[in-house]
């Protein structure tokens, strides 16, 4: 049995355990695999312990190590229906979050606390709605300015309107969804995958309180805008 780890250990079983935690999350940029359990492994460990619901607390014990070597902890990105553009980068970047989602009770998914810090809000709950956070992370990554705002509707105006192609910022709503779980104003955005006659299938956050593709019917989502990052 492997001995239990926590942050300021050393050794063959962290580097190990490194190892683990980059094929597992798909890390970008990956951990150095150096047998120093610092911080940035301390953050990996209490990612996948919130993706898998272990119980974040940072400790590699018999749980976390059993699910980190189990061949079922592969974190796969979707693959879309639609080709993404060679201009958006950001695609890319959001599917690679796929499966983050909240934790039920007291804690938090530090992941959704990362996304909620690139807006002024920098809420400390993963309750908060975070489908705006999510989109300004993302972009944030992809070295793009984002709104700053944990309100969906921030991106109406932002960047330039654009046709319904992949990658573009979709902003949607449907009043009877306010003060949902999904939505605080009735408004959601999230990343367009594609369009059909009757829906909106979009990839973003907040979408039954994890990071998914989801579908949106046309009949109660009214759309308020397309938007992509203005040309410099």
């Amino acid at each position: 049995m492997k001995r239990t780890l926590r942050i300021g250990d050393k050794g063959p079983e962290v580097k190990a355990l490194q190892e683990l935690l980059n094929s597992r999350l798909l890390l970008k940029p990956p951990l150095h695999a150096d047998g120093d359990f610092g911080p940035r492994t301390d953050a990996a460990v209490k990612r996948f312990q919130a993706q898998y619901h272990l119980g974040v607390d940072g400790v590699v014990g018999p749980k976390t190590w059993q699910a980190l070597e189990s061949p079922g902890a592969v974190k796969k990105p979707i693959v879309t229906p639609v080709v993404v553009p060679a201009d958006c980068s950001w695609m890319k970047i959001a599917q690679r979050e796929i499966g983050e989602r909240e934790i039920a009770g007291s804690q938090h998914n530090p992941q959704i606390l990362r996304y909620h810090a690139s807006t002024s809000l920098k809420a400390t709950t993963d309750e908060t709605a975070w489908c705006s956070s999510f989109v300004n992370w993302v972009l944030k990554e992809a070295k793009i300015t984002g709104t700053n705002s944990a309100a969906a509707a921030s991106w109406i105006s932002w960047g330039a309107q654009t046709s319904a192609k992949s990658g573009a910022i979709t902003v949607i709503r449907n009043a009877a969804a306010a003060n949902s779980s999904l939505t605080v104003s009735g408004n959601h955005v999230g990343f367009l995958v594609k369009e059909t006659a009757t829906h909106y299938l979009l990839l973003g956050g907040n979408q039954s309180n994890q990071v998914k593709v989801s579908s949106f019917p046309k009949k109660s989502w009214a759309l308020r805008g397309f938007r992509w990052p203005a040309a410099k």
